[in-house]
């Protein structure tokens, strides 16, 4: 191959590779987004993307017109990694959620009747909610204890009902119903629930067997993260979540 045509090889390659990250930070995305994105003409764009799909490596949606990863970027995230630790596996989408919405990122485990931290990235602000790693949390109360209970399976969410405390101040009926309602959103949040001065946001990882893994949570303090602003962030924390579902499967 003569030196010209391994260069052009290597900038169609270099191209290719900086569409695929353009996904990290949005699932959906049409011609227009990714050219604009790292400032390609859109025909140059949908040379790219034709080979990209009849790859396996992008669906487009025919009827959006837009395209999201495909089938073969899973298969190569199986075998990225041999280790069955979530907390190793999803810290970078945990570290790319903190840098998008600028929170605090946990990853919490279910283990009996508690929850455990057993992954965090820390917010960079200067005013922050610290969560330090391996702390034991009552599933009873907070953001990600809710989404733990509520897409557990029905027959482990009653056991794990029965062998905690709903606080005092919740009536139970009341409790029942917000479950309900976490699985129909798909996301739970808490506003200082468990902690005074601090919210969260929280939406459940699910495994290859489609149970709930793990619990994804965005926390900071109640000055920056209003009821509102968690509402905003659900979406983008549920579309993380979900992209750390594919990445155990």
């Amino acid at each position: 191959m003569e030196e010209q045509d391994r260069k052009l090889t290597v900038r169609a390659v270099e191209r290719a590779l900086d569409i695929l990250l353009c996904f990290t930070e949005q699932s959906d995305l049409g011609l227009t987004e990714i050219s604009g994105k790292i400032g390609l003409h859109k025909s140059t764009v949908h040379r790219l993307m034709t080979t990209l799909e009849d790859r396996g490596f992008v669906v487009r949606n025919p009827s959006t017109e837009k395209y999201r990863l495909g089938i073969r970027i899973w298969e190569l995230a199986a075998h990225m990694s041999q280790s069955d630790d979530p907390a190793i596996l999803l810290l970078p989408a945990m570290e790319r959620l903190r840098d998008r919405l600028g929170e605090t990122v946990s990853l919490y485990l279910k283990d009996g009747n508690e929850r455990i931290r057993v992954q965090a990235v820390q917010s960079n602000q200067a005013i922050r909610r610290v969560a330090p790693v391996g702390v034991r949390l009552p599933l009873s109360v907070g953001a990600s204890s809710k989404v733990l209970v509520a897409f557990a399976a029905r027959e482990e969410q009653e056991q794990l009902i029965r062998n905690f405390d709903i606080p005092l101040s919740v009536d139970q009926d009341i409790y029942m119903s917000q479950l309900q309602e976490i699985r129909e959103l798909g996301y739970a949040t808490s506003y200082e629930e468990r902690e005074p001065g601090a919210a969260a946001v929280s939406a459940p990882i699910f495994d290859r067997k489609g149970k709930v893994a793990a619990a994804l949570s965005l926390s900071g303090p109640v000055s920056r993260l209003s009821e509102e602003t968690l509402r905003e962030y659900a979406p983008i924390v549920m579309e993380t979540a979900a992209q750390m579902g594919f990445m155990l499967r």
